[in-house]
């Protein structure tokens, strides 16, 4: 039987992860959103994502030969910054495979915190691979991007802090990558208060953790195509979906269109610079129909989205 993480665990990262990640705040847009609706910014953690707190709560967890000897993970851009981070500050060697396409906002953020980045295909699954194949040629220790305990109990802090934040919340919503984010959350959430209904948002285009709960077990798409980067594995981690059965309560899709109006939305209307896969939870707020229990907290998971970028969303959405 999979082992879930406990309350506990989740609690023993909040501590860990002090000394570096954030406590961000909750941002009441519901003005602008015309209806009860609070942000939870960690676009503004010190690596522009959520991702520094499972990334350090695993690597502070390793032991001093490990940390020496160096770590590697595979990642589209937001862990391999976070993990390179975390790395810098507990004196740890990085190595970040990054696909081809990667945006360079991201590359350039893991080799400013030090780390060394190597491009390997467009998927997920390459990525795997080509980082397996260095860590055993290197003997460096993975930091997996979501499909780990540890990595998931860090997450999930931030469900803590939202709880912490605003006791009367309804819902929460919660973009959904390779599902660590919202497995971690949704834990803190329904250990906690179970009467909170926790919301999945994925891509139309990379909809891999809803084709997952309804075949009942995981599900590897032939492809994903999406704007929200992030956002793009071809299949959820097993123990990642296995906390998505126990304590998620919906999954819902958003269309490309629907994520770059909630792009321009948050930094025309919220003030609030969010990449598309940290709109997404955004995009699921402003178009949920019928409406979520108020308030709703919707995760700005991330905002390491560049100019240029910005000005491409904003071509497309005219």
């Amino acid at each position: 039987m999979t082992q879930l993480v406990s309350l506990d665990d989740i609690r023993a990262a909040a501590t860990r992860v002090a000394p570096i990640a954030r406590r961000t705040p909750l941002l009441d847009v519901s003005t602008q959103a015309e209806q009860p609706l609070l942000l939870k910014c960690e676009s503004l953690q010190p690596s522009g994502a959520f991702k520094i707190r499972g990334a350090y709560n695993m690597v502070a967890q390793l032991t001093d030969d490990e940390r020496r000897r160096g770590v590697i993970t595979y990642s589209s851009g937001n862990h391999g910054q976070a993990m390179a981070l975390a790395a810098r500050e507990l004196g740890a060697p990085a190595v970040v495979v990054m696909p081809k396409t990667a945006a360079r906002i991201k590359v350039e953020g893991a080799r400013s915190f030090g780390a060394e980045v190597i491009f390997e295909g467009t998927t997920s699954v390459e990525r795997r691979v080509r980082a397996e194949r260095e860590a055993a040629a290197r003997g460096l220790t993975m930091v997996p991007p979501f499909d780990h305990s540890w990595i998931i109990a860090g997450q999930g802090t931030a469900g803590l802090e939202i709880l912490e934040q605003r006791p009367d919340i309804g819902a929460v919503i919660v973009p959904i990558g390779g599902g660590g984010l919202i497995a971690g959350i949704a834990a803190a959430i329904k250990l906690s208060r179970p009467d909170v209904k926790v919301i999945g948002v994925e891509p139309e285009g990379a909809a891999k953790m809803k084709a997952s709960v309804d075949a009942g077990a995981v599900v590897t798409l032939e492809k994903t195509e999406t704007i929200a980067d992030g956002l793009m594995p071809v299949r959820p981690g097993d123990l990642t979906f296995a906390h998505v059965r126990q304590f998620v309560d919906k999954i819902v899709t958003v269309s490309d269109l629907q994520i770059t109006d909630a792009v321009l939305w948050l930094f025309t209307q919220a003030k609030i610079v969010a990449e598309p896969s940290g709109a997404a939870s955004v995009a699921a707020a402003l178009t949920a129909k019928p409406r979520l229990p108020a308030p709703m907290v919707a995760v700005v998971s991330g905002g390491n989205i560049g100019m240029d970028r910005l000005d491409q969303l904003r071509k497309l959405a005219r």
